[in-house]
């Protein structure tokens, strides 16, 4: 028997990157799909967004494994649109057992006092805000199943590491580590559990793209905290993050509660 069957999971950022293998792998393990993801750009993130023919896209490759997917167009910073994620889960599968806060993204800046109001913003609600949005959405689903189920959210070791130019995209980061463990310790009686996953690097779009890289070359005072694995290897896949959180989110770990887990290649060994 696999691992989550008869599970229902939500997934945000779900369109691709991370978030499409979460889906492909927790659907290889049994559950059902919900994914979320905002079609069109955000004006201070310095390269595209996903696309609705991506989260179609993420539909098909679930629905390849015979699973069922559900996609909904929705910003995790939008309160309604957010409460719509919850609604459609509910609507389709009457429960959730599982939710995976994936939803982010990255902008940078020369110094933590050249960046912008708006960089500020757009980088915490997105980040943050919008983790503690879709919780608040979904949480109440979970216990009202009185099954027990998990949360994990996505860290990053860029958030762990002091990277200048990035402190607001580091300040997200520490506030969700700061969220998971108020929740494990809330949902520990209702035997839902909450944590972290820190990945390394990862072979996304978020930061497999030209802005990135150019930034990276012409910053590399401030950008040397983010480079290199202890482990030979330059960055992990997608995949390498999907197969722990199958793992987290399975009764094979369903005493891990309150852990920030680190997929990191070593990185935070440095």
């Amino acid at each position: 028997m696999r691992r989550l069957e008869g599970k229902v999971a939500v997934i945000t950022g779900g369109a691709r990157g991370q978030g499409r293998s979460h889906a492909v792998a927790l659907a290889g393990e049994g559950a059902s799909i919900v994914i979320a993801d905002v079609p069109g750009n955000i004006a201070t993130i310095p390269y595209d967004m996903a696309t609705s023919e991506d989260l179609q896209e993420t539909v098909r490759l679930v629905e390849a494994l015979d699973a069922r997917c559900v996609a909904v167009e929705a910003d995790v910073r939008d309160t309604a649109q957010v409460q719509q994620v919850a609604d459609r889960a509910m609507a389709e599968f009457g429960r959730v057992d599982i939710l995976v806060a994936n939803a982010g993204v990255m902008s940078a800046a020369d110094s933590t006092w050249d960046l912008t109001d708006d960089q500020w913003a757009d980088m915490l609600d997105v980040n943050l805000t919008g983790v503690w949005k879709i919780c608040r959405a979904i949480v109440p689903h979970i216990i009202a199943g009185g099954r027990g189920g998990a949360i994990t959210i996505t860290g990053s070791t860029g958030g762990l590491r002091a990277v200048a130019g990035c402190t607001h995209y580091n300040a997200a980061k520490w506030g969700g580590m700061a969220l998971m463990r108020t929740l494990a310790w809330e949902l520990a009686p209702h035997f839902i559990r909450a944590n972290v996953v820190h990945p390394t690097g990862v072979n996304t779009e978020m930061s497999n793209n030209e802005w990135f890289g150019k930034w990276l070359e012409e910053h590399e005072d401030l950008a040397w905290p983010m480079r290199g694995n202890r482990m030979p290897v330059d960055v992990i896949q997608p995949e390498d993050v999907s197969k722990t959180i199958a793992w987290l989110v399975s009764d094979d770990a369903k005493y891990v509660t309150g852990q920030e887990i680190r997929v990191d290649a070593g990185f935070m060994l440095k």
